[in-house]
């Protein structure tokens, strides 16, 4: 499917020269003088190289049709990362560059949507907001009310993330997938 360049969105699949890139980020930019253009730095999933990629904003580009199928996350084993089908319940084995920075967030039950090419696992889709138990973080401060002043905190899926200064161990917090930032209690 065709799509106008100024519509390209991180963690899109595009197909260019028969080969398919995860959109890893985009920006759009409008010169003083001209036509606007879009920046993007996509991912080969096929070789895993990085390239930037510049698009004039009248441009069309091929969105990768895929196939979505739900999955539920049960478990790893060193670099490989296992799934449930939530149909069938049958179960693949995804490796951990497949996922990428999805691994900071995994933990066992969660829900995710696995994108399928031709039959085979192309990317991985996180809901946006994930729960997630603080467990290790300096004390909070008492009374520390103001967000502005941060800490960093370990959290159960072993990734560092900066919280306000009132978060303490044991609370659940929701996290932006996309961003890796705090955005509130649970």
């Amino acid at each position: 499917m065709k799509i106008k360049a100024t519509e390209i969105r991180k963690g899109m699949i595009l197909e260019i020269d028969g080969d398919l890139y995860y959109v890893h980020s985009f920006t759009h930019l409008t010169p003083g003088k001209g036509q606007a253009l879009v920046q993007t730095k996509l991912k080969n999933l096929q070789s895993g190289r990085m390239i930037d990629k510049r698009f004039s904003s009248d441009d069309k580009v091929e969105k990768a049709s895929l196939e979505q199928r739900e999955m539920q996350y049960l478990y790893q084993d060193g670099d490989t990362y296992y799934f449930m089908n939530m149909e069938n319940y049958e179960q693949i084995s995804l490796p951990k560059d497949l996922l990428g920075d999805s691994v900071n967030f995994l933990k066992p039950d969660i829900e995710i949507s696995v994108n399928y090419y031709n039959g085979e696992p192309v990317s991985v889709e996180l809901p946006i907001v994930v729960e997630l138990e603080v467990i290790e973080t300096e004390p909070g401060l008492k009374n520390a009310t103001v967000s502005n002043v941060n800490k960093p905190a370990k959290l159960e899926t072993g990734v560092i993330i900066q919280v306000p200064q009132f978060i303490n161990e044991g609370d659940i917090i929701k996290v932006n997938t996309q961003t890796g930032e705090y955005i509130s209690r649970a």
